[in-house]
């Protein structure tokens, strides 16, 4: 199983921040915020990795990271997204890494509490399609958000602005080889992008599509109000630890 860190974009919302750095490499507490989602592969059992970058400071990636042995890791793989074309297209210039094997796909500004163990080993065991994880959020307008008939998923809707649960898709995604066959058939949305929500409704529409809910807290890192949501949940986190 691979794993893939998604870590384009311009970060925009970020700014003047991001105009001398990428948005992922931006301080989370004690640590750049890459660490955490690689830490989060690496921790489920994942080593064999590759990071998506782009923009101007796509080379502090290798500089910072090097060839992974802080993480204990025998190398990083590593491809660029030329524009910001969505997750979607993002996940797809990673094709050739994928190899056919399963992914494990996080976001390079989702940060979590716990570890996702679990939900790989039980994605391990599925014979074919994907798994996403959900998580219960106050504001689900801001995500794509799961419609249930009961227990199970009946539609996920991107940014909906009358949202029939408070379940969000977190940036973490788990794929068969499906997936980049899926993309390729993808038309880009009103934003101009290709969506990973559309992606996931393909999985839906097949009955191949599985879920589980996350343990512990979860946040992306997207905006000025996040990313300090972000540094303070690290705080706390390390602070009990030390204590």
């Amino acid at each position: 199983m691979k794993g893939i860190i998604l870590a384009g974009g311009l970060g925009s919302r970020l700014f003047p921040l991001t105009k001398i750095t990428n948005k992922h490499l931006l301080p989370v507490y004690d640590k750049p915020m890459i660490y955490y989602p690689l830490k989060t592969l690496v921790e489920a059992g994942i080593t064999d990795i590759m990071i998506v970058t782009g923009g101007d400071h796509a080379g502090n990636f290798l500089r910072l990271l090097g060839n992974g042995n802080e993480f204990g890791l025998k190398g990083i793989n590593y491809t660029y997204q030329e524009a910001e074309g969505g997750i979607a297209e993002a996940l797809s210039l990673t094709e050739y890494f994928a190899d056919n094997d399963k992914v494990v796909v996080i976001l390079g500004d989702n940060l979590i509490e716990n570890n996702i163990k679990d939900e790989v080993e039980a994605f391990r065991g599925q014979p074919e399609g994907a798994r996403i994880l959900l998580k219960e959020v106050q504001n689900p307008e801001r995500f794509g958000v799961v419609e249930f008939d009961g227990d199970k998923i009946t539609d996920i809707i991107e940014k909906p602005e009358d949202p029939k649960s408070n379940y969000a898709v977190t940036g973490i995604y788990m794929y068969d080889k499906q997936v980049f066959d899926f993309i390729k058939t993808l038309k880009p949305s009103d934003r101009g992008e290709l969506e990973i929500t559309d992606v996931n409704n393909m999985y839906l529409a097949k009955g191949q599509l599985e879920y589980s809910k996350l343990d512990g807290w979860w946040t992306d890192a997207g905006t000025f109000d996040s990313l300090l949501h972000a540094n303070n949940l690290i705080a706390a986190k390390e602070q009990k630890v030390e204590v």
